[in-house]
C-alpha cells in the first residue's frame, strides 16, 4: 500500500468513566469515512488521571476489548492509551495498537508528567516499539515522550509517528512546534491527536491535533477546542522519493538509546 488513510478523533472525555468514555467514541466511530488507522486521545476512557487504582484495567478489560471490536467492525487498525494494571501489579499509560486481524501491540509510556505526579502513580516502560501496518512502520508515543527527540530519533526504521495526548492548552504552542519539528528532523508524517476540553482537575485542553507530512507541512487541523475528525492521506511513495532524493539521515549523528 502506497499510502495510509488516517483519522485522528478530537473529543472532549468524561473524567474516570470508562463507559461513558466508550459510548461517546462508539457514536464517533459509526460515522467515520473508510480509513486505514484511527488514532484516539492519551487515556480515551478515563482522561489524565492520576487514581492508578481505581482506573486501571486488567487484561483485557472492557476498554481493551472495546479496541478490539471497534477494529474488527472498521476493519482498520485502531489504537489510543489507557491506564492499565500488569501482571505482575504495577500499572502502566498503555498506548495499544489493534489490528482489524485481532493483533495487539503496545508501548509502555517511557516519558512520565512528573509535575502531575505520573511517575508516581504509574511505572515508566522500556521499550521503544515501532509497528508494521499496511506497508507503514509508525513509532507509537505518548505525550509527554514529545518533548524527548532522542528518544523519537528515526534510524531510518519507521515512516511515521503516533503521538497520543492530554496536553494542556496553556502549553499548546509548545504541541504545536514539536510535531512539526518531530516531522522535521525524522523526515516522517506525525500523527498528533491531543483532546478537548476539561478535566477533573480543572485543566483546559484545546485539542490542536495536527496530521503533519515529512516537510512539518499541516495536511489536517481543526480549530482549537473544536470537536470533530481530522483525515489525511500519508503518501509513503513520496515520503521515500524524498528521503532519497534529500538522505540528511546519511549525516545524522551516530549514538546509542540506553534505557535505564
Amino acid at each position: 500500500m502506497s499510502t495510509l488513510r488516517v483519522a485522528v478523533i478530537q473529543t472532549h472525555l468524561v473524567w474516570q468513566d470508562c463507559q461513558a468514555n466508550l459510548q461517546q467514541l462508539t457514536e464517533q466511530l459509526a460515522a467515520l469515512k473508510p480509513v486505514d488507522l484511527v488514532v484516539l486521545p492519551e487515556m480515551f476512557a478515563s482522561g489524565f488521571s492520576m487514581a492508578s487504582a481505581e482506573i486501571a484495567e486488567t487484561e483485557p478489560g472492557p476498554a481493551l476489548s472495546w479496541l478490539i471490536e471497534q477494529a474488527k467492525r472498521l476493519q482498520a487498525a485502531i489504537t489510543g492509551s489507557l491506564a492499565v494494571k500488569t501482571a505482575e501489579g504495577t500499572y502502566v499509560n498503555r498506548l495499544y495498537f489493534v489490528q482489524p486481524d485481532g493483533q495487539i501491540q503496545h508501548y509502555d509510556k517511557r516519558h512520565l508528567f512528573r509535575m502531575a505526579g505520573e511517575h508516581k502513580a504509574y511505572q515508566a516502560g522500556s521499550e521503544r516499539v515501532i509497528v508494521l501496518f499496511r506497508g507503514c512502520r509508525l513509532l507509537l508515543q505518548v505525550c509527554y515522550d514529545l518533548r524527548f527527540p532522542v528518544f523519537s530519533r528515526n534510524c531510518t526504521d519507521y515512516d511515521a509517528i503516533v503521538y497520543v495526548a492530554n496536553w494542556p492548552a496553556v502549553r499548546s504552542r509548545a504541541w504545536w512546534l514539536l510535531l512539526q519539528a518531530r516531522a522535521i528532523e525524522n523526515q516522517a508524517f506525525v500523527f498528533g491527536c491531543n483532546r478537548v476540553g476539561e478535566d477533573g482537575k480543572g485543566i483546559s485542553y484545546a485539542g490542536d491535533s495536527l496530521i503533519v507530512d515529512y516537510l512539518g507541512q499541516p495536511l489536517a487541523e481543526l480549530a482549537p477546542s473544536e470537536h470533530g475528525v481530522l483525515y489525511a492521506e500519508a503518501d509513503l511513495a513520496a515520503l521515500a522519493t524524498f528521503r532519497q532524493q534529500f538522505p540528511a539521515h546519511l549525516d545524522a549523528d551516530h549514538f546509542r538509546l540506553g534505557m535505564h
